[in-house]
């Protein structure tokens, strides 16, 4: 969960990173708005746990700010409106659809009202197919990376997910404005920009001619030459198309990093899921990658319990997660929603998912601690995030011992610990940055 606070405006963000670079784009137009003495919650959906947790932070924050205006966001808002309304002390329920448009948060500041009033709900059909906003999210303050949404919504219906019913079904910016938008934004300065989405691999379902995301990458690199670094957030492997994978073999901007949408390691819990890809799948994918690029770390998210999950099957993913050498997961203890076709089948005891979600949580730290030790004594190239810690490439965090002088940095990996590398800027620490940032500088 993540707070922020803005002059007469406090926001609290959970859930998942799209919800925390919307919150921003909503801080904005709040201070643009001239909104104060406004408390914000943006909700999030993807489990019941998470809505629970939605719930019990609204009534919290009321509790904290009895005066101020309590206005509740997000995906959990968007699918079940009447719910947060009827939590008393709620003076308006905003939709996803509504969040990120300032008209919306002029029209608040207009029309504000006493706390206690009738609950005012903002809400349209999200399934209306609208373009996704063309906002930057920055990565954090030093204007260093920013995140580009290339799509949002999901065509498809897994049976553990209501993301769907939060964001509405796969709509695509268009290549053209979001090239202009990198392209903007590497002439301010930034170093990387990470192309995100709900479904990113969707992108260009819905355009002309139906373009796929490795056409958007190869675009991306090849009319924006000098943005250094260009990263993708999480991809769906059924979804892959050949030009993303030739461009992640042949482009060293586009980071060796690629973050997977798995879930299971199963078979029989992928069709049950209705996923799109089966275990062999995902095996032949890392392996193929990495024949082209050798220097590719994954990540994936999983689900630990899935209803009908045996110890086999679990054992079946924890093989999975080593045989691939996946290095960063997202491991997510299931929790049935009612709206769900996976909320009725024949459940696994709380106690057996939380056991399997912290063994899962143990595989991924030998992974990464394997990947720590492989890199000890290279140079690798590092994107600072402050004067002395930055990221790697292949998204592994490096602390280093003395501070960078540049954004852009190499650095040799001189130790670790289970949560980051540590090093010191190489003989040759200037780095590739140097000249670009020195005349960044000068202009």
């Amino acid at each position: 969960m993540h707070g922020m606070a803005d002059t007469g405006v406090h926001f609290v963000t959970l859930g998942c990173r799209l919800n925390a670079y919307e919150t921003e784009v909503m801080r904005q137009h709040a201070h643009s708005a001239g909104a104060n003495d406004t408390v914000v919650v943006n909700t999030c959906a993807v489990t019941h746990e998470a809505k629970r947790k939605s719930r019990q932070t609204v009534r919290r924050l009321r509790r904290e700010h009895p005066d101020a205006r309590l206005v509740v966001t997000g995906c959990a808002a968007q699918i079940d409106p009447r719910a947060f309304a009827g939590i008393r002390g709620v003076d308006v329920v905003l939709g996803n659809s509504h969040k990120l448009n300032i008209d919306s948060w002029h029209a608040l500041v207009r029309h504000q009202s006493p706390p206690g009033d009738e609950t005012v709900i903002m809400v349209d059909d999200i399934m209306i197919p609208s373009q996704p906003a063309n906002h930057v999210f920055p990565a954090f303050e030093t204007q260093r990376v920013a995140y580009v949404q290339v799509q949002t919504g999901c065509d498809h219906r897994c049976t553990f997910c209501v993301i769907p019913y939060g964001r509405g079904n796969s709509t695509s910016l268009s290549a053209g404005a979001i090239v202009d938008r990198i392209r903007m934004l590497a002439e301010q300065g930034y170093r990387e920009v990470v192309l995100t989405g709900v479904d990113m691999t969707s992108w260009g379902a819905d355009l002309p001619r139906r373009p796929q995301l490795g056409d958007l990458v190869d675009r991306i690199l090849k009319q924006v030459p000098n943005l250094p670094r260009l990263r993708l957030s999480s991809i769906d492997p059924a979804e892959v198309d050949d030009a993303l994978v030739r461009v992640m073999a042949d482009e060293e901007r586009l980071m060796p990093h690629l973050h997977l949408s798995l879930q299971s390691g199963d078979d029989m819990i992928l069709k049950r899921m209705k996923r799109r890809h089966l275990r062999s799948d995902v095996i032949m994918f890392c392996e193929s990658l990495r024949e082209l690029r050798p220097d590719i770390v994954f990540g994936a998210d999983l689900i630990a319990g899935f209803p009908t999950e045996t110890d086999a099957m679990h054992e079946q993913t924890v093989d999975l997660v080593r045989e691939c050498a996946i290095t960063w997961l997202h491991v997510f203890p299931y929790s049935p929603h009612d709206e769900t076709p996976a909320a009725r089948m024949p459940q696994v005891n709380g106690a057996i998912i939380r056991q399997r979600a912290a063994h899962l949580r143990h595989v991924a730290l030998e992974q990464r601690l394997a990947l720590f030790d492989q890199m000890q004594g290279r140079d690798v190239e590092v994107l600072m995030e402050n004067d002395v810690f930055g990221r790697a490439g292949n998204y592994a965090e490096i602390k280093l011992k003395a501070k960078a002088r540049y954004p852009l940095v190499r650095v040799r990996v001189t130790g670790f610990n289970q949560d980051h590398l540590i090093g010191t800027p190489a003989a040759s620490g200037r780095g590739p940055d140097r000249q670009r940032y020195q005349a960044s500088k000068q202009s």
